[in-house]
């Protein structure tokens, strides 16, 4: 019997012949990622060895700069780690800093048929690189830190065959939420993207995809190796590697397919992600506070070029705070060079310094009672980006800068045709 992309990666990690759902493997694991909330003091304990220093990157990224003593504390305590093992992979404030799983796609980090680790939920963004890549609990990073291994339980595989081509004011997040809004939770599955619409989406565009799985549920989200993921890795990361095909008689749990070119803007509606979208026309209308433009998922040089092409020439409205993060320092400068940074200032953005800021209510735009913000974001739970009380509407750059230019939930083909 045939494997799926996770399955093939297991197998070949684990030295076995084979895996089929419900195996419990144990896994070599190639890149384990630190973060600064895993030095938070309620969290780490001194390690004294570590397996390889090549295989540890660490970065600070959820909250930069620190905004409290206990934030600032742990940056230190992770700049001691760094020092103490000679870690050469580490990213600080301002030295190339980024969200953890922006700097994966920034710098080659995650190769095809490898196993990458963090304990951050959406750290299956890594797997548009043809990889596998999970967010674990806290002792399990420091396990696979110290012994270079961890375990996993293989599961069922869902398969998306895309099919043709997003129309201009049409996102990979719209995908998703479309994926999210029919298909509801993956728990315990793990993700397949695939065919020819692929080509099509760039890879920022993919890994919107992989790192909104997360919300799903699934363990793995993975996409199929072409000629553009090749091009992309080979420009950053000379090692070398192979691409992890599925076989094509791999049996998958359901294998649906979604084309592209019919989706329209969908809005995901407060308190939850799965089940909850509708076309943005129904939600139009509705006042908000704050618009916010950012995280692992949607702070790419596309996202942040398209909310440009948006509001060029525009103002945002009165008493709306816009609020744009671009995900790491690397795509902070490229979107300074095409000019799309100063577009959004000129209209009437704040841009933040590269964090997870106010996606998981840390800083940078944390909300208040009552108030209403729309997100690119990876979450719209209750109190996820403030006040228990305020509401989080999710939904595409485009959407999200079309209706901070009107205070109000917007269609974005009304700017962009």
């Amino acid at each position: 019997m045939g494997m799926t992309i996770a399955e093939k990666i297991l197998a070949a990690k684990s030295g076995r012949k084979a895996v089929v759902p419900g195996d419990v493997v144990t896994v070599d694991v190639d890149t384990v990622i630190l973060f600064d909330n895993n030095f938070m003091p309620t969290n780490w304990r001194d390690i004294l060895k570590i397996a390889d220093p090549e295989k540890i990157v660490v970065t600070f990224d959820h909250r930069v700069p620190a905004p409290t003593q206990q934030a600032a504390a742990a940056q230190v305590t992770g700049r001691a780690f760094v020092k103490k093992f000679g870690i050469k992979r580490f990213h600080d404030v301002g030295h190339n800093q980024g969200i953890s799983h922006q700097l994966v796609a920034d710098y080659g980090y995650a190769l095809p048929g490898s196993v990458l680790l963090c304990s951050d939920s959406h750290t299956c963004s890594a797997g548009v690189f043809n990889c596998l890549a999970r967010g674990v609990g806290g002792p399990d990073i420091i396990y696979a830190a110290i012994k270079g291994q961890t375990w996993f339980r293989c599961g069922e595989t869902v398969r998306y065959e895309l099919e043709g081509k997003l129309s201009p004011a049409v996102t990979a997040k719209d995908a998703f939420l479309q994926i999210a809004g029919v298909h509801g939770a993956h728990a315990t599955m793990n993700v397949e993207y695939g065919g020819p619409g692929v080509a099509s989406l760039s890879i920022n565009a993919r890994k919107t995809l992989t790192a909104m799985s997360a919300e799903l549920s699934a363990e793995f989200a993975t996409f199929e190796a072409d000629d553009a993921l090749s091009e992309w890795i080979r420009a950053r990361n000379p090692a070398p590697w192979s691409p992890v095909r599925p076989d094509a008689d791999a049996k998958y749990h359901a294998v649906r397919k979604v084309d592209l070119s019919a989706l329209a803007p969908l809005v995901a509606r407060p308190d939850s992600v799965v089940n909850n979208s509708q076309p943005v026309g129904e939600a139009a209308g509705t006042r908000i506070n704050q618009a916010y433009i950012g995280s692992c998922a949607n702070g790419t040089q596309d996202d942040i070029e398209l909310a440009a092409k948006v509001v060029k020439g525009r103002r945002v409205a009165s008493g709306v705070r816009f609020i744009v993060i671009p995900a790491s320092q690397v795509v902070y400068r490229d979107t300074l060079a095409s000019g799309a940074i100063q577009t959004l200032v000129e209209a009437g953005a704040m841009i933040a310094p590269p964090t997870c800021g106010a996606c998981g209510g840390g800083h940078m735009g944390v909300l208040g009672p009552e108030e209403v913000c729309i997100t690119s974001s990876t979450r719209n739970f209750k109190g996820r980006m403030g006040d228990p009380s305020s509401q989080v509407w999710m939904a595409s750059p485009a959407t999200v800068a079309a209706s901070a230019l009107t205070g109000t939930i917007t269609d974005p083909r009304e700017f962009l045709q």
